[in-house]
């Protein structure tokens, strides 16, 4: 078996190359197989993984970066019953950890991983693309757009590109759109703020819409938040953020559990959020691709620790 770092030297505030080599290092006195590849753009951590997978040998993967770097991986080495991922987060967001409560800490020492359990887990398949926590398609993606936008700016980093990019959402354009959803054989034609599908738990910094998803039971859980004045949704965001269901009106938002949903808008991009990487069409479809993916961690580690 092959252990293989994959690694963005792009992710978070400096540059983790060398200690992720230096890991490598370590585990080849396990007499572990280990090599070290470097990602040159974006998309080249799929790339790599799918070239490796693609041999039939058996391989443990190693995601290096955020979540975004994760994704990249997933979507390379997803449906492959000889390749295993996990991740190791040097990047600036790692939302997909938190699924793993106090044990998300250990998955920063590769000593921690390479013998791990594996775990089946389930993923939303968005337009072709995997999504390993949550799909959100608008004003919650259009935001995490701009985050990305304004993190270019050397006067913004952090929170406060977020806190720039919430502003300019909501200052300067309009929340909802005129989409037509699909459940399943229900039809919805209305202006929604967003549609989320949630496999996982968090997103956007920590939020957590759906606190009861499990990411291997095979139900994906799906909010619609139709388009609301500025200040209404703005009282209802925090109790939306920390799933606090009971305390949102039904009129306003509904929760399903929808094998297949389907978004269309006639007018305007869709912007989709998977795991951080935005995406615009005018057609958006998810559906559940159950345990696609093979994720291995520490030992005794739970992907649903943190349910509520």
């Amino acid at each position: 078996m092959q252990h293989i770092f994959i690694i963005n030297p792009h992710a978070g505030k400096k540059d983790q190359t060398g200690r992720i080599y230096e890991m490598a290092d370590r585990l080849r006195q396990h007499g572990l197989t280990c090599q070290c590849l470097l990602t040159q753009r974006s998309g080249g951590a799929e790339e790599i993984a799918r070239r490796l997978v693609s041999s039939g040998e058996e391989v443990r993967l190693y995601a290096c970066g955020g979540d975004g770097t994760l994704n990249e991986v997933v979507n390379g080495a997803a449906g492959f019953d000889n390749a295993a991922v996990t991740c190791i987060p040097i990047g600036t967001g790692n939302d997909f950890l938190k699924n793993f409560g106090p044990d998300a800490a250990k998955f920063t020492d590769a000593e921690n991983l390479w013998d791990g359990e594996v775990h089946p887990l389930d993923l939303i398949d968005c337009n072709g693309r995997q999504c390993l926590t949550i799909a959100c398609s608008g004003i919650d993606a259009r935001v995490a757009e701009s985050v990305h936008e304004l993190g270019d700016s050397p006067l913004l980093s952090g929170r406060g590109s977020y806190l720039a990019a919430v502003a300019v959402n909501f200052l300067f354009r309009g929340i909802g759109q005129h989409w037509r959803v699909t459940l399943d054989d229900e039809v919805i034609e209305d202006d929604f703020a967003l549609v989320s599908m949630c496999n996982g738990r968090y997103y956007g910094g920590g939020s957590t819409p759906v606190p009861e998803a499990r990411m291997n039971d095979g139900v994906l859980h799906t909010v619609l938040v139709k388009n609301i004045s500025k200040l209404r949704f703005a009282r209802l965001f925090p109790d939306y953020s920390a799933g606090n269901h009971e305390k949102l009106p039904k009129d306003v938002v509904r929760f399903s559990t929808a094998k297949v949903v389907r978004i269309h808008s006639d007018n305007g991009d869709i912007v989709t959020c998977l795991d951080g990487e935005c995406s615009h069409s005018h057609d958006v479809t998810l559906r559940l691709a159950d345990k696609k993916l093979n994720f291995f961690g520490p030992a005794g580690c739970d992907p649903n620790a943190t349910v509520r």
